[in-house]
């Protein structure tokens, strides 16, 4: 089935047959230039109205690092508490503050969202499709992402997102995998059970 796709099976392996969540890191840093040129590269994925509702905070410092690890299910507070680098990705509810600027081509565009709920589901399933394409991105730049939405979005919203009218989706550890990083693979639906053709 590879052949039939266009990219290389190198890709093909990299972003999907040998690509897993990571649960441990190395302590390689990310640097900045990598999450720029991971950035680059996927906010080319499509959305509606070319929204673009993701956003991406970067958490680096100790004390917003703590903040967050206050607000991560038990689980999940270790492995975000040593990964090289942790982002939350977040719906921008007032994303329609830009479409000006990102969907030129509809002249008032900006006033066709006055309803807060419908804007924010909007939102919320855009940058569903966002975070999908962000995590291809990290493995496209070498590295691994561990996604989880195991924590409480809700106190994490009032705390790291105050005031912004972002709304946390996920967080994502990021790094070079460690040895240990992966569970083993576990099973995927067969084509008959996903696909169906009226």
């Amino acid at each position: 089935m590879s052949d039939l796709l266009h990219l290389s099976a190198e890709a093909q392996n990299l972003l999907f047959r040998e690509a897993r969540t990571a649960n441990s890191f190395t302590d390689e840093p990310v640097t900045e230039a990598q999450v720029e040129a991971i950035q680059d590269l996927v906010k080319y994925g499509p959305t509606a109205m070319n929204s673009q509702p993701l956003r991406v905070i970067l958490v680096r410092s100790d004390d917003a690092r703590a903040r967050l690890l206050k607000h991560m299910a038990d689980g999940n507070r270790d492995k975000t508490g040593s990964a090289p680098l942790v982002a939350v990705l977040a719906a921008d509810t007032n994303f329609n503050e830009h479409l000006p600027q990102v969907f030129p081509i509809a002249e008032g565009a900006k006033d066709w969202f006055p309803d807060a709920e419908a804007r924010e589901a909007m939102a919320r399933l855009n940058s569903g499709l966002q975070i999908g394409y962000f995590i291809l991105g990290v493995r496209a730049a070498g590295l691994a992402a561990g996604p989880m939405t195991g924590f409480d979005a809700e106190g994490l919203d009032d705390d790291l997102l105050a005031g912004t009218g972002l709304k946390s989706m996920v967080v994502v550890n990021i790094g070079r995998p460690a040895e240990n990083a992966w569970f083993d693979r576990l099973p995927r639906l067969e084509h008959e059970q996903v696909v169906t053709t009226l």
